[in-house]
């Protein structure tokens, strides 16, 4: 230290300068996936349905309303991004990306256009598959909304059947029980979610959006229970419900429920389970 410090004074005295240790080069930060900032979307909402349970009947009403967007069905399940090369992977890695994190830039960047074009501020999303990736979603948007429509299981396979005569009573039941079952599981794991009743939705269309903008933090809009005065996008299979009720563009009274012997067996417990159905009575201890 004595001999630094005398050729310092030296140096000073001769030129002007003095030695000094370099300060440490401050490390660059990388960004964290899921970090404030990286998604566009501030709390959407996602409808947890089964197919032909009047999910697009829901999405319409939503639509009509001023500060709701409800696009038509995008399937975010069957998006993914696959990094190809150990090099993009490296590149990525880099800054806290994978192809999980990549799948979920691309979902939030898809829904936000839509939001951004519709000229709206709420985003609804409404696929009916999107039950099978409820916690992919929740991943993606910690701060997702989510609302849970259940109709008659009963009522959901007798509408399938008619759209799919090709199919057995059986695969049909087990279609129907496939979506109900994974609805039911993401309402247990997230309680805090709406739940809306098709039949509710038919018979107190506005008592049943009320709750619905309750929930999204808007204000309810009268014009919402005129759908046909709007245009939802196309209505053809592949991106909602397609037959002639939906088109009619007005809300239409829900058939009554198949009489109980017309129910498949396997579809019991579901129906209990979501009140439709009494809880069968226990029988006393012999």
């Amino acid at each position: 230290m004595a001999l630094k410090g005398a050729l310092n004074r030296g140096l000073t005295r001769a030129t002007g300068y003095e030695l000094r240790r370099a300060a440490a080069k401050p490390k660059r930060r990388k960004r964290k996936a899921g970090e404030a900032g990286d998604r566009l979307l501030a709390a959407p909402a996602f409808v947890m349905c089964s197919v032909r349970s009047g999910s697009t009947l829901l999405r319409v009403l939503l639509d009509s309303h001023s500060q709701i967007h409800s696009p038509q069905e995008l399937h975010l399940r069957d998006l993914s991004v696959k990094v190809r090369t150990d090099y993009a992977a490296k590149a990525l890695g880099e800054i806290g990306l994978d192809d999980r994190q990549m799948r979920f830039l691309l979902w939030d960047r898809l829904l936000q256009r839509e939001l951004a074009a519709a000229g709206k501020s709420v985003l609804v999303n409404k696929t009916p598959n999107d039950v099978f990736i409820a916690d992919l979603i929740a991943e993606c948007w910690p701060d997702a909304k989510f609302i849970y429509l259940l109709r008659h299981p009963g009522s959901i396979a007798r509408s399938r059947q008619e759209t799919r005569p090709q199919d057995t009573p059986e695969r049909n039941a087990r279609m129907v029980l496939r979506y109900g079952n994974a609805i039911q599981a993401v309402r247990e794991a997230r309680p805090d979610g709406l739940t809306i009743r098709y039949e509710d939705l038919t018979s107190d269309p506005r008592g049943s959006t009320q709750r619905l903008c309750a929930y999204l933090g808007v204000p309810w809009e009268a014009s919402m229970l005129e759908y046909g005065r709007f245009d939802h996008g196309k209505l053809k299979p592949g991106l909602g419900d397609w037959k002639t009720k939906i088109k009619t563009g007005a809300i239409q009274p829900a058939d009554p429920p198949p009489p109980p012997d017309e129910i498949h067996p396997s579809l019991r417990e579901l129906c209990v389970a979501w009140g439709y159905e009494p809880a069968p009575a226990v029988q006393p201890a012999s």
